[in-house]
């Protein structure tokens, strides 16, 4: 068994690297370094930027630049899906103090890129000979001295990559059963059966895509509608980008972060129409309505479609050891009106996954503001001790209660005899895969009263929030696959 699941590890990466047809990396940009706010991008001249030589480095820290492109779609492009990709050299590293790019598309914000958002579609029918002009307002991050510039138009075969998540996705889950598990084999003979179907001695031709439509069709029905689907269990996903608006960047960073970030969720959102996504912290929404409206707007349509929550009680997610009580009443005052003033959404869920303490006034004052929830995490990261308790009612001086919830997601780790705090530790800002769902079910303490829990999915501090490989996982995730809960799509408000 270990060799045949080797073989489908090695087939699977074979796939992957088969989504991609082809590429032309022979881009050129033109850049300025500058921290202006440049506006009308749609007719921005950029005559004067000095040109940008193969090779050369760019960087700083903290600091601005621009860069320009215009791409042209090759003849052998015609007709197919073409994306827009771009690195920088720190892919893979801490997504918060490493290179963002806003990203304009013949003068529209299109989206954030980041090391974890790398590309986005010009055309799912791109036709030969026609001319995008793409310009980035970049900036550096922190102490980024020696940059790249490395873009590339790629085609991308979703045929394939559909197949591809089809296969990744169980195959991830299964690595994370024991062998012996019936659930184990189930996955191993199905993936093995449909991998035996595709013939890969040709890559691209009508015998490549007549065999894959066959293993994918046997996976559908010998895998996902066979065997999928019967867990008790459920963990509700949010898409959610935990913003510190005041940490190792200064506030005008925060304005473009959110700008970047909440324009990504957008873009994401026309490409994958089961996508919901939560917004906490008034302040950040307000930024957004002051300097990017365009993105403002197309926020208030995502909400009023029920696919954008905006919740989270306070003005930002404030400290609650040193605040004052008077303080601490107008973050409820301030942001819950925000919140209906704009959206006509009356918050009751206060949102607080990273704060380190919390005044014993606060039940008090929650109730007396309208809340009636309350989330967090960070209470439970104790190395010694672990709370009794994951969904409890907190009572405050004065007697009154509110129903509360930690954040259980974590790593599923096989082996359960990892150190203490490795047991305590979760995250708010989590990823969809078999890991982290896995992981958030088994660390939640009261699975005898409750079958449902809630995984906040996204990276952070301008990381980008929720991508697209976490969004192709959650389709396949919400069959819910052999030997792992099932996932929904929901909201703050639905799950508490």
């Amino acid at each position: 068994m270990v060799q045949i699941k080797e073989r489908i590890g090695k087939l699977i990466e074979d796939i992957g690297q088969l989504r991609y047809q082809d590429e032309f990396s022979n881009i050129g940009f033109k850049m300025l370094k500058s921290d202006e706010k440049l506006e009308d991008i749609k007719n921005l001249n950029t005559d004067s930027w000095a040109d940008f030589k193969e090779n050369q480095l760019w960087g700083g820290d903290l600091e601005y630049f621009w860069f320009e492109t215009i791409v042209t779609i090759p003849e052998q492009f015609d007709g197919k899906c073409v994306v827009f990709e771009l690195s920088t050299g720190k892919e893979g590293e801490w997504d918060a103090i490493n290179p963002q790019f806003a990203v304009y598309i013949d003068g529209m914000l299109r989206q954030g890129f980041d090391v974890n958002h790398r590309e986005i579609v010009l055309s799912e029918s791109a036709k030969w000979g026609e001319n995008y002009r793409i310009i980035l307002s970049a900036f550096t991050g922190t102490s980024n001295f020696r940059l790249t510039l490395n873009a590339r138009l790629r085609v991308l075969d979703c045929e394939t990559e559909k197949y591809y998540y089809d296969l990744l996705v169980p195959y991830e889950n299964m690595k994370l059963l024991e062998q012996d598990d019936k659930n184990y084999l189930v996955t191993l003979k199905c993936l093995n059966e449909s991998l035996n179907l595709v013939d890969l001695r040709c890559e691209y031709s009508e015998e490549y895509y007549n065999s894959l439509h066959r293993a994918q069709n046997y996976l559908m029905e010998e895998f996902y509608e066979k065997h999928c689907g019967e867990s008790e269990s459920t963990v509700c996903c949010i898409g959610h980008t935990h913003i510190d608006v005041a940490w190792l960047w200064t506030l005008e960073v925060t304005k473009d972060k959110v700008a970047r970030s909440f324009s990504t969720v957008i873009e994401l959102m026309e490409k994958y129409p089961e996508y919901k996504f939560m917004a906490s912290q008034p302040q950040l929404l307000d930024y957004v309505k002051k300097n990017v409206p365009e993105l403002f707007e197309n926020i208030k349509e995502k909400i009023r479609e029920g696919r954008f929550e905006v919740e989270g009680g306070m003005w930002l997610e404030a400290d609650c050891n040193l605040t004052s009580g008077e303080s601490l009443v107008r973050q409820f005052l301030h942001g819950k009106k925000f919140m209906k003033d704009e959206f006509d959404k009356d918050n009751i869920v206060l949102w607080l996954p990273d704060v380190f303490g919390y005044s014993a006034a606060l039940p008090q004052i929650m109730k007396k503001s309208g809340i009636k929830y309350f989330v967090t995490s960070k209470i439970s990261w104790s190395e010694f001790n672990q709370m009794p308790f994951d969904t409890f009612l907190w009572q405050g001086i004065d007697g009154s209660e509110i129903l509360s919830h930690f954040i259980t997601t974590q790593d599923y780790k096989v082996n359960t005899d990892q150190p203490i705090n490795d047991q305590q530790q979760t995250t708010y800002v989590g990823k969809i895969t078999p890991s982290h769902v896995k992981g958030c079910w088994r660390r939640y303490s009261q699975k005898h009263m409750n079958n449902e829990v809630m995984l906040s999915f996204g990276y952070g501090d301008g990381g980008g929030g929720p991508t697209k490989e976490m969004l192709e996982y959650a389709r396949r995730m919400e069959k819910g696959l052999p030997g792992c809960p099932k996932t929904v799509n929901g909201t703050l408000d639905d799950f508490m």
